[in-house]
């Protein structure tokens, strides 16, 4: 856990043409899949899809994901990062034009079957070129800018999508949506730079799990399961909290949240590249603690936004901090490895924040408590680092006496 310290002068630069093209495309791909998101299920309940369907929508397209991203990663560590990326986008691209020319339910979630496929091979492989194109000794900074493109979209998207929808119908989000995912497609066709190494042959074959798992990310991505936990209660079940506190318009929370996001990525990004992964992750820890329990408690309009100030400045910290420190902790030629864990741990906690966080709710009888509840995850987050920080600080103490 030393810190990725190096001296400004020697700095290489980060936005390179290769870093600009990636980052558009990223954005570009997060704001086709975004427009969905609140759409998609509302087209399945217009087509006489029941509640167990529209849930479905959203299920069955996060358990292709998280079941892509090991092999994604695998194979881009094998057979080079630009073919996955181009395969996924180009999934990604004719599942959503599909869309278009199904008029049954079962059909539909068939396609977000495959359409999840895409998605784990694309932003898997677009998460492991951006960390081969990023400089080391910027990698915190340079993932902080990176994720903005996530985050410009999910504030813009998902808005974007419910206009068309109400004004034009859901066949022009899905004629926008796909020429989105084509343009992204089209851009990453531009991305060039310096191939890593390739992998080292060895006399002894690995392991399936060692193939397919990068065992150096497994601790940064088990604390981003526990904020994805969070996270995934929050995006659930913030609009039926809204109507238990009597807070008509929720939608402050996620204005709030983007727009601190994207104020604080830039700047712990570069925190992490001078001081060290500590002096991100336990700041960003406690005030995604403090976002949640001020969420818990909030009444108005006002108090929400406070939440989500608190909440906004932990996850844009946490969040880039994490798959930077993934990406210095694994080797070159494991980086696809190293991401497809990371983005796997992602998809999972999300998936298990909106089942586990909803049971929990529906035993506790109220959302306020169920999210005080989730506190306890960032808590065991605190232990787990605080205890590797503690024992990696000790060893270096012991080495050098």
């Amino acid at each position: 856990m030393k810190p990725l310290f190096v001296d400004n002068k020697k700095k290489k630069p980060l936005w390179t043409k290769a870093f600009l093209i990636t980052s558009l495309s990223n954005l570009l791909l997060f704001f086709s899949f975004q427009m969905l998101i609140p759409t998609i299920p509302t087209h399945v309940s217009q087509l006489g899809g029941n509640d167990i369907q529209v849930g479905l929508v959203i299920g069955i397209f996060t358990i292709s994901s998280l079941l892509t991203r090991p092999f994604a990663g695998r194979a881009l560590d094998l057979f080079g990062r630009k073919h996955v990326l181009l395969v996924g986008l180009a999934i990604c691209a004719l599942t959503i034009a599909g869309y278009s020319y199904m008029a049954a339910v079962t059909l539909i979630l068939t396609a977000r079957f495959v359409h999840g496929i895409g998605w784990g091979m694309s932003t898997t492989s677009l998460g492991t070129v951006i960390a081969d194109i990023i400089p080391a000794e910027r990698r915190g900074e340079g993932m902080g800018y990176y994720g903005l493109s996530n985050t410009f979209a999910m504030a813009l998207a998902p808005l974007t999508g419910l206009w068309l929808m109400q004004t034009y119908g859901f066949p022009r989000v899905l004629l926008i949506s796909t020429l989105l995912a084509l343009l992204s497609l089209l851009s990453s066709l531009f991305i060039t730079y310096t191939k890593p190494l390739p992998l080292e042959k060895s006399a002894q074959r690995p392991k399936l799990m060692d193939r397919l798992w990068e065992r150096s990310a497994m601790l940064p991505s088990g604390l981003l399961l526990c904020t994805a936990i969070c996270y995934g209660g929050i995006v659930t079940f913030i609009t039926l909290f809204g109507h238990e506190a009597g807070i008509s318009n929720v939608g402050w929370f996620f204005l709030c949240n983007a727009s601190m996001v994207l104020i604080v990525r830039p700047i712990t990004g570069m925190l992490f590249d001078r001081k060290g992964p500590e002096w991100v992750l336990l700041p960003g820890a406690l005030f995604t603690l403090a976002g949640l329990l001020l969420l818990s408690y909030a009444h108005s309009e006002a108090s929400l936004a406070a939440a989500a100030i608190c909440y906004g400045i932990g996850f844009g910290s946490l969040q880039p901090a994490l798959q930077a420190w993934t990406i210095a902790r694994a080797a070159p030629n494991r980086r696809g490895a190293a991401n497809g864990t990371f983005f796997s741990a992602n998809d999972l906690g999300i998936g298990l924040g909106a089942m586990v966080l909803g049971a929990l709710a529906n035993i506790s009888g109220s959302y306020a408590l169920m999210y005080r509840y989730s506190t306890v995850l960032i808590l065991v987050f605190i232990l787990i680092y605080g205890w590797c920080f503690w024992q990696a600080r000790r060893g270096v103490q012991m080495a050098q006496h």
